[in-house]
């Protein structure tokens, strides 16, 4: 039996902020958040209760949720009051919003000059709408969010964040909104604001002061309830961080270094979207951008601007695809290409054509492993000698969130459980793992994110297995015995690091 609670003596102002969970399951379970320690939420929930709220309720958060009991009408009425409070407090704190978040200065990409907001303001003078874009605009970027997400639903309009790669619910502005901030956001990105019944892709820079700017790509899609609309924030300062930051080990890095240093040959970064290949591209290109060399990058789209670079946007739909612009590239002289994806035969073939004569070639390959991209590249078509003369390095890589230093805390896990999941007994004896927590400095116990990498040189040995057509678990095996960690034992070094938790590493490592 759970414990019964009173909701008539709760005081709404001193429950938990109600951005924190799902406001469309609170409703839909009609459980009502009481009180938050950390990683564990108390939750009120409808006498007599299935239980099944508590669970659906714990995956939705990531929390332990704990249940007691209140009757279904005090219930009902109560969590309509706390939903209710908190959207008044949010128009509340819009109205309070400063006039300076008004003044933000914006400019669009086929128009390098800064549209002042007000310019844009009289094409939709709706102020509450103008204050509360440009306030979960600066909300992102405050909290180092990727995405921005506009989502219509029946009767809801929700807005979320993805932050360190997890979506987190922000705001639930009123339902009646929804189309005046679609309109607002599409004409701020220089699109058709009366057609909404197809996609559109439009772009905007927003102004952060007069030496840094920030980019937005935006995309509309019309759903049954409304136009869906995602912001990608592109920061430039991303490519900018340096190569102490991504997450190498020593040797890891030594490996890297020593590639970008050699005057040809293709170095392949591979993984699934969204885990940070762009980046890792950046920061080699970053290292070898100097007056010497020209450095040519055809991707789609360019995400990050660099100075220095000649950066193309490849455009299929018109005929410039990756394979035009590699083409283009050869007749620029180049020292280093950057193209960013082969995806066919006649994409690899100009690559390893141009890193066999004396050119840089950096590329991404969509694979899970090192091994993997290997025989993705011989399953195109490309023959395994031009595999083996040209691919110099393979970097395999994941995202795994960083424990927050401020509450992450120390856990026991018995050592039987410890070998399965890989840890050796020397690990064993000397690791302290932690868990996440949960506190106001942070999104559920976790605070950034690092890289866990697989970095494979092609020396002599695996060049022979590839020469033979070797298949990926003969040429995996290879790189184990040349020492080279896979994904999991560098994960579970990051572990032992206690930089992440072993629950991040199975969420990533575990296919």
């Amino acid at each position: 039996g759970l414990p019964v609670i009173d909701l008539d003596a709760v005081r709404i102002s001193s429950l938990p902020p109600v951005v924190d969970y799902p406001v469309r399951l609170l409703r839909q379970l009609s459980v009502l958040p009481l009180v938050r320690h950390g990683h564990r939420l108390t939750v009120a929930v409808p006498y007599p209760a299935t239980l099944t709220e508590l669970d659906e309720l714990q995956f939705a958060t990531g929390l332990s949720v704990e249940g007691v009991l209140a009757p279904v009408d005090q219930l009902r009425v109560t969590l309509e009051d706390y939903l209710a409070q908190n959207e008044a407090s949010m128009m509340d704190e819009l109205d309070g919003v400063d006039d300076s978040v008004s003044a933000l200065s914006f400019a669009q990409d086929d128009d390098p000059a800064d549209v002042p907001l007000d310019e844009l303001e009289a094409e939709n003078d709706d102020a509450p709408i103008v204050k509360f874009v440009n306030k979960i605009m600066l909300d992102a970027i405050r909290r180092g969010a990727s995405d921005i997400h506009f989502e219509p639903y029946e009767s809801q309009f929700r807005v979320r964040f993805r932050v360190d790669g997890m979506l987190i619910e922000i705001a639930r502005p009123p339902f009646t909104m929804r189309n005046r901030i679609a309109a607002r956001l599409k004409i701020m990105s220089r699109m058709d604001i009366s057609e909404r019944r197809l996609p559109q892709d439009g772009a905007m820079k927003l102004q952060l002061s007069r030496s840094r700017s920030l980019d937005f790509r935006v995309n509309t899609m019309p759903t049954v309830y409304g136009e869906k609309i995602v912001m990608r924030l592109l920061d430039p300062a991303a490519a900018q961080m340096g190569i102490d930051h991504l997450g190498f080990t020593p040797t890891q890095r030594e490996y890297y270094e020593k590639a970008l240093g050699q005057p040809q040959g293709i170095i392949l970064v591979t993984g699934p979207t969204g885990s940070g290949k762009t980046v890792s591209l950046y920061t080699g290109i970053n290292i070898l951008n100097q007056t010497q060399r020209n450095i040519c990058t055809a991707e789609d789209p360019v995400e990050i601007k660099v100075p220095g670079i000649n950066q193309v946007n490849v455009l299929p739909k018109i005929g410039l695809n990756f394979a035009q612009a590699l083409r283009a590239f050869l007749r620029q002289d180049p020292d280093v290409i950057m193209v960013g994806e082969i995806r066919d035969l006649e994409t690899a073939d100009i690559a390893i054509k141009a890193s066999q004569t004396g050119h840089l070639v950096l590329s991404t390959v969509h694979t899970n492993s090192a091994a993997e991209t290997l025989t993705r590249l011989s399953n195109m078509g490309v023959t395994t000698f031009n595999i083996a003369s040209a691919v110099s390095l393979i970097i395999a890589q994941r995202l795994a969130r960083k424990l927050c230093n401020n509450c992450k805390t120390p856990i026991e896990i018995p050592e039987q459980a410890l070998r399965h999941e890989g840890f050796s007994d020397e690990q064993i004896a000397r690791a302290t793992l932690y868990a996440a927590n949960g506190c106001k400095q942070c999104t559920q116990g976790y605070k950034g994110r690092t890289g866990v990498y697989e970095v494979v040189p092609i020396g002599d040995a695996l060049s022979e297995l590839i020469m033979r057509d070797a298949n990926a678990i003969d040429i995996d095996r290879q790189m184990r015995l040349e020492g080279h960690f896979n994904l999991r034992t560098s994960g579970l070094m990051k572990v032992m690091e206690g930089t992440t938790s072993l629950e991040e590493i199975n969420r990533i490592t575990r296919e």
